[in-house]
């Protein structure tokens, strides 16, 4: 599905399923060198259980024109514009990483327009290593590498996570490298570090956010620890939270229990 937000052409997956304004709505946002790929597995199944689905590739990313976000409360704006573009008053808010905090920033900004907010691999402050952010700008191939490994808590998960066959890191490490050849125009990887590092207003934006909360953290994430969301989560007026067995990348790492933490929290308000 293609939507023009701020006069660029805007993809949505939708699971598969037309847009139909009659049901709910749910907005799926990716982190930093991701794409709407990432909830392959969630969002064709709440597609076919109810919702609309928009999982979106934020501005500059894949198969959507515009230029890149480069903060967190700049992609919060375009996710709201997104909103008014697809005709919806009122969605989930479902984001990952970067993406978490675009969703809460979001959240804060238009309390009357969010149903729901899950915010996966989330962490406040989400600093960044200086010799990440340097090697994002000067050796992102090799910066890829090394979130890949500290993004997984195994790198040989079991072949049922998603199928017979599937190598969640080579996998992974080929969509960061896609979607950074997407934009040759702009560094997508140090521009995405950045946003996250430089975001400084994430307890403020909690306190304002009226929806219920889901916080769906892994247990042995090193990008984004547990320990980091606690300061969000004693902030969240109606929050729950699931821990997962595995690293940051839980929509295919850790796949059905994703799933099922998540179906289980969206499915309270259908």
């Amino acid at each position: 599905m293609k939507l023009q937000v701020n006069n660029a052409s805007t993809y949505c997956y939708t699971g598969g399923k037309a847009f139909d304004a009659a049901r709910p709505t749910v907005v799926m946002i990716h982190g930093v060198l991701n794409d709407h790929s990432v909830w392959i597995l969630q969002s064709r199944y709440l597609a076919n259980h109810g919702w609309n689905v928009l999982a979106l590739d934020l501005p500059g990313h894949c198969r959507s024109a515009g230029a890149p976000v480069t903060t967190v409360e700049e992609a919060a704006d375009w996710v709201l514009a997104l909103l008014d573009a697809a005709g919806v008053a009122k969605a989930a808010l479902v984001g990952h990483s970067f993406g978490s905090l675009v969703a809460l920033e979001a959240a804060s900004r238009a309390p009357s327009r969010v149903s729901q907010l899950v915010l996966v691999g989330c962490a406040y402050p989400m600093q960044v290593s200086p010799a990440l952010i340097e090697s994002s700008l000067n050796d992102p191939i090799r910066a890829l590498e090394m979130v890949n490994v500290f993004s997984r808590s195994t790198l040989a998960p079991p072949p049922s996570a998603l199928g017979p066959g599937t190598w969640v890191f080579g996998a992974s490490t080929a969509l960061g490298k896609h979607v950074l050849a997407s934009n040759p125009a702009v560094n997508l990887f140090h521009t995405g570090f950045v946003a996250c590092d430089s975001y400084r207003n994430g307890e403020a934006a909690m306190e304002l956010v009226t929806c219920p909360t889901l916080f769906v953290l892994g247990e042995v994430d090193q990008m984004t620890p547990p320990r980091a969301a606690k300061g969000l989560i004693a902030r969240a007026s109606n929050a729950r939270v699931v821990m997962l067995p595995g690293g940051h990348h839980q929509m295919t790492e850790t796949p059905e229990a994703m799933l099922k933490a998540l179906v289980g929290f969206l499915d309270t308000k259908l």
